[in-house]
This record gives structure tokens, C-alpha cells and sequence, in this order.
């Protein structure tokens, strides 16, 4: 347990050992695990098991235990096959506690099937066991969230799409349609295109075995400082001209990335296509409005 940590993890703790339908308390993602690297506004994320998840999620007068909540969100989980929920909260002293609660017949489950769900197989550490409901759960594999090689059509696919929805930012542009524009540009092209595509470059580095963090945290870290300049060259301000020079920025870095990484896997870059496409969108950048 790191020095910092310790009066949080002492105080959830405490209260857990005193309430009664709390059978066991588990510290799960990156603080579980020893060499992640975290800092003073990392999420404390604990499992909760309880034989009746009804009391907390009736009533969310518990999440004061801990403090003061300053917001909080609620949701049910679902993606591992089970009913449990989830609490995320931030309190007022800056700490953000995001707990999920399941039953003590999931926590059985885990240790008859021997298979973690994701969130527990980067790492997990129980901080309280009342009934050894944890003892039989099955080392992490640590291999959740890091993404697998990309099949020629999954890296095909996303070069094409990525210029497709380049001719959108070029049209909005021209339409003097700022918010649509950035939302292809910045949303679709950069977040949900490119960061892909700069997660397959870093994994070729480090041979499929590196966890990328959420919405490209750790990234900078990851990337060679000079392609990292890149990425940061592809911000822009509100202006048409910044606009286009931004495009611009993203298509060149894009097209290095993809070129890169189609090399290592062996797989042809649609060189014609990138060429007409961005013969389009210098076209579109002449015509008068």
C-alpha cells in the first residue's frame, strides 16, 4: 500500500468491517496493482460484496460514510453477465471512490468458474475478506483492455473510414459549420480513429502487451516525444484558416501512423485512396463560398 494511500484505504476499510452486510471489501484496477502509476487525483475503484444489493441501491445515504459527496453518478452494470451496479463519487476533500457493488453469489461464481471479469483482471488486492469469499478467485492475468492485433480488414477499415469522414470536416469547414466540423475532426477522426491507430503503434513497440490508459491518458508517455509533437500540432483554435492547417496536421500525421503500422503488420496502405481523397480536400479548401 503506497503512504498516500493509506488513510483512504484505512477509513473505507474501517467502515466496511462495520457493516454487517459488507462481506467483503476489494481494491481493483490500477491502484491494486503495484508499478501502475497513479497520482493524487486517481479514482479508488473497490468492489463491494454484499448478500442483498437492495439496501444500496434504495438508498445511497451510505456513500456518506466516507465524506461529504460533491457528485455522484449511478449506473447498473451489465457487460459481465451479472446483476451488479456501480457508484461513482467525488467528495469534496478531492478523493473519487467509484464502487461496485455485487452479491456474494457472483463472488462464489468467480471462484467456481475460475475467470475474472475484466475490471478484476488487471489487478485486484482485498482489503477485507469476512468469509474467505475472495481466497479461491484466480491470479489476473493482467491481459484485460489491451488491445489485439488488428486483422488486414479491422486496419483497412479504419483507414477508410478515417478519410471518409475527413471530407465531412472539409464540407463544414467551407460551410463555416465550426461545431460539426470539430465534432468529425475531433471526436470521430482524432479520438475514435486516430488514438486506435496510435494504441497499434505503441503495442507494436511493446509486442501486444500494453494497457492503453481511457481517452488516450499514458499516451504521451508511450509515443516517441517526436510523434507526440505531431499529435499536438493537430489542435487548432476557432478560426477557418487554424481550422484547416489542423486538418491538415491530422491527415499528415495519420497517414505516417497508418503507413507505419501497415508496414510492421504486413499490410498495403490504400495509397490511391489517400490520394484522391486528399486531392478532394484541397479542392474543397479553394472553392469560393
Amino acid at each position: 500500500m503506497r503512504a498516500s494511500e493509506t488513510p483512504a484505504l484505512e477509513r473505507l476499510t474501517q467502515w466496511a468491517a462495520g457493516h454487517d452486510q459488507i462481506r467483503a471489501l476489494v481494491l481493483e484496477s490500477s491502484r491494486a496493482v503495484a508499478q501502475a502509476p497513479i497520482d493524487a487525483l486517481s479514482d479508488y475503484d473497490v468492489l463491494l460484496i454484499t448478500p442483498d444489493l437492495r439496501p444500496f441501491i434504495e438508498d445511497d445515504a451510505w456513500l456518506g460514510a466516507f465524506g461529504t459527496p460533491l457528485i455522484t453518478l449511478s449506473d447498473p452494470l451489465e457487460e459481465w453477465g451479472a446483476e451488479s451496479y456501480i457508484r461513482m463519487v467525488l467528495y469534496e476533500d478531492h478523493t473519487k471512490i467509484d464502487y461496485i457493488l455485487c452479491t456474494v453469489e457472483v463472488a462464489r461464481q468467480i471462484a467456481q468458474r475460475q475467470k475474472l471479469p475484466e475490471f478484476l483482471d488487471w489487478g485486484y488486492r482485498a482489503l477485507l475478506d469476512k468469509d474467505g469469499l475472495t481466497t479461491g478467485w484466480p491470479a489476473p492475468t493482467r491481459t484485460a483492455y489491451i488491445p489485439t492485433r488488428p486483422t488486414e480488414y479491422e486496419y483497412r477499415a479504419l483507414v477508410e473510414e478515417f478519410w471518409w469522414e475527413s471530407t465531412y470536416v472539409a464540407k463544414n469547414l467551407w460551410r463555416d459549420e465550426l461545431m460539426a466540423a470539430s465534432y468529425s475532426m475531433d471526436v470521430v477522426m482524432r479520438h475514435d480513429l486516430l488514438l486506435r491507430l496510435l494504441e497499434w503503434r505503441s503495442e507494436i513497440d511493446r509486442d501486444w502487451a500494453w494497457k492503453p490508459g481511457a481517452a488516450g491518458r499514458g499516451l504521451k508517455r508511450a509515443l516517441p516525444p517526436e510523434l507526440w509533437a505531431e499529435v499536438e500540432a493537430t489542435w487548432a483554435g476557432a478560426s477557418s484558416k487554424e481550422q484547416w492547417q489542423a486538418l491538415a496536421a491530422l491527415t499528415a500525421l495519420f497517414r505516417r501512423a497508418a503507413r507505419n503500422v501497415g508496414a510492421a503488420l504486413g499490410y498495403p496502405y490504400p495509397d490511391e485512396l489517400d490520394r484522391r481523397v486528399t486531392a478532394y480536400l484541397h479542392a474543397i479548401q479553394r472553392m469560393p463560398r
